[in-house]
């Protein structure tokens, strides 16, 4: 990958290979998200936890209207954005690029006039409408993988190979945005760990992440914190799976991973800022 940088709206982010991956954090204002739903829906709740993780050291905040947790219906659009624009605007000038986590078209187009830095998009800019959206700002754009929709994705996941289908899948989203005259350097890519995968197809993903980096040239954005296949291996619950999550990110980062998207700001900053130094000193 020869970009070394990403641009996301008001920023250009670094992203050279050698530097410590961008810490994305997250925050969700829903009543429902899988791990801290309810925690944040409330605004002057909402933007302390922004405060705490800008003090934490976060490069980017994702602020996310709608859980997608399996078997999740969705939010109807008004309430979407009835519950992110308030914390958009009120955050837009604190220092650090926003990121909105939707599908919707409408939402998209919003939160850019409210002047957000990325739009991190579940279903790949499929949605009617939503390339359009977007195509003509200057924000970021995250194509994330997902098989199915969230209310169905984890009944029995099914791929012939999930490295290859998942490449593929990301590739044509690239193509169709390119098309629409999106530049190449607001372009990044997820594989959408526990989005329509088994254990198995999310810990092939992981160990094949260099490669998806290598195939398609962009900067991979890594989504693990408190997932399922973390308790899978650890065997621990939600609320103790902070140094799985951990292990993930390091694990994701030894890949090539550039952003890694977590609940756990402080922490998973420590523990890049650690590993770099680590990898420095082996150079």
């Amino acid at each position: 990958m020869n970009q070394h940088y990403l641009q996301c709206g008001r920023y250009r982010l670094p992203i050279a290979p050698g530097r410590r991956p961008l810490v994305m954090g997250i925050l969700n204002v829903t009543p429902d998200s899988f791990s801290d739903g309810g925690s944040y829906s409330a605004l002057e709740f909402a933007l302390s936890h922004a405060e705490q993780m800008i003090a934490d050291g976060v490069d980017i905040i994702d602020i996310g209207g709608e859980s997608t947790r399996p078997g999740i219906p969705p939010v109807p659009l008004d309430e979407e954005l009835r519950r992110v624009m308030p914390v958009i605007y009120a955050l837009r000038d604190c220092g650090k690029p926003l990121s909105i986590d939707t599908y919707k078209p409408e939402v998209m187009r919003e939160a850019l006039i409210a002047e957000v830095d990325m739009i991190n998009d579940i279903n790949g800019f499929r949605a009617p409408g939503a390339i359009d959206a977007v195509k003509d700002s200057a924000a970021g754009l995250c194509i994330m993988h997902m098989q199915g929709d969230p209310q169905t994705m984890q009944q029995q996941p099914s791929y012939g190979d999930v490295v290859e289908e998942v490449t593929t899948f990301l590739q044509e989203r690239v193509v169709a945005l390119k098309a629409a005259g999106v530049e190449h350097d607001r372009i990044c890519i997820d594989p959408g760990f526990g989005f329509g995968k088994s254990v198995e197809h999310n810990y092939d993903l992981l160990r094949n992440t260099r490669r998806l980096i290598d195939t398609l040239g962009l900067p991979l954005l890594a989504g693990m914190s408190r997932k399922s296949m973390i308790g899978a291996i650890t065997g621990k619950p939600l609320d103790r799976r902070l140094a799985g999550s951990l292990g993930a990110a390091l694990a994701a980062a030894a890949q090539g991973a550039m952003i890694i998207r977590v609940h756990d700001v402080a922490e998973t900053v420590d523990a890049l800022n650690v590993w770099q130094a680590g990898m420095a000193a082996t150079v």
